[in-house]
């Protein structure tokens, strides 16, 4: 039997090495062994579906070959990969991509694990120069917005990078009432500052306050995050990136895109200022997120370069299912992820039958 915590202690070691360490193809496949092995003895529906696709620990012979699960069905099943089904937190889904069918959870047993391997990441793409930074967040704190995975994600980082925090708004989406006196307060106090927002967010800023003088100090930088999923804007993110960087002082390639999901506890980002990396869509994965673009209809590994399904084994993931299918469309060259968007209408014909499989063998346990 895999001993969970033991498992986890490994991992959070690793993640804590950092994100720029050089892993042999041979530490993931043996990881991700293990990790596949708690998730089978411990999740009963990821069992049932490996069973039915006759995929067990003792026969898979590649991180690859392990079933993925898309990542709707976390609205359908709870994954839970611990031996006492115990969990610390449960983070939801937005739920604007299919409305009515409810959102999706993530049942995360050891929020270490989610800390140890957010951190360095986003040292290295966003504070690889500084060792405190004034932060003001245009995301709710986890206190307001409690099942937000990106919530909790900004309150850890702000914690450890964090020399003064602003938060800007609450959990309903209100602004705070002194806006631009914060904006105006961080200016005073001279260093670089940091803004953390979703791409929507950013919009709302420009929507509201964009009159206002909202600029900071040189070496200022901001993450941006997310999509545009049901925003009905006109703008583009290479738009809203030009109004960023006008309004509040800061340098084109100190405008960071960072993609995560909050079926996943790692994230990339775009660009790596550590690397100095120009703004090009290539998205860095730390060593412990192996992605792949597939063939949406045979889930076949595209060739290098061709666009797919993005699918994401993440090691950060032990306590769920750590390989999930999205509906992201991406490009993979030289180990980095070139983002497309996400699939037009109908489900992917791939990801419909991973589902359909998941429901059928779920029914039979």
């Amino acid at each position: 039997m895999t001993d969970f915590n033991a498992m986890a202690a490994v991992l959070e070691q690793r993640f804590r090495e950092g994100a720029g360490q050089s892993w042999e193809a041979s530490d993931f496949e043996a990881l991700a062994h293990g990790v596949f092995r708690n998730q089978f003895e411990h999740c009963d529906p990821y069992r049932a579906l490996c069973v039915r696709r006759g995929v067990t620990p003792e026969t898979v012979s590649a991180w690859a070959d392990i079933p993925a699960v898309p990542a709707t069905a976390f609205k359908y099943f709870d994954f839970v990969s611990h031996p006492g089904g115990e969990v610390e937190k449960v983070f939801l889904t937005s739920g604007t991509t299919r409305g009515s069918e409810g959102r999706g959870r993530h049942s995360v047993p050891r929020l270490q694990l989610y800390k140890a391997s957010c951190m360095d990441p986003f040292r290295r793409a966003l504070v690889p120069d500084v060792q405190e930074i004034d932060v003001l967040s245009l995301i709710p704190s986890s206190e307001a917005a409690p099942n937000s995975s990106l919530s909790f994600m900004v309150e850890v980082v702000a914690g450890r990078f964090g020399s003064t925090m602003e938060w800007l708004v609450d959990g309903r989406g209100r602004w705070v009432d002194d806006v631009e006196a914060r904006f105006s307060r961080v200016r005073r106090q001279g260093g670089p500052a940091l803004v953390l927002g979703t791409a929507l967010s950013f919009i709302h800023l420009k929507e509201r306050y964009g009159d206002l003088d909202l600029s900071l100090p040189a070496g200022s930088r901001v993450m941006e995050t997310g999509g545009f999923k049901g925003a009905g804007r006109d703008i583009t993110r290479a738009e809203l990136h030009r109004w960023i960087v006008a309004s509040l002082g800061v340098a084109p390639e100190a405008v960071v895109n960072e993609y995560g999901m909050t079926e996943l506890l790692s994230q990339l980002y775009e660009p790596v200022l550590h690397e100095g990396l120009a703004a090009t869509g290539a998205h860095v994965a730390p060593p412990w997120l192996a992605v792949r673009a597939l063939d949406p209809t045979t889930l076949r590994e595209a060739a290098e370069g061709e666009p797919g399904i993005l699918c994401f084994f993440d090691l950060a993931n032990l306590g769920s299912v750590s390989h999930v299918l999205t509906e992201d469309v991406g490009a993979i060259r030289d180990g980095r992820v070139h983002l497309r968007g996400r699939t037009e209408g109908a489900e992917p014909r791939g990801c419909s039958r991973a589902m359909d499989d998941l429901m059928r063998a779920a029914v039979r346990e």
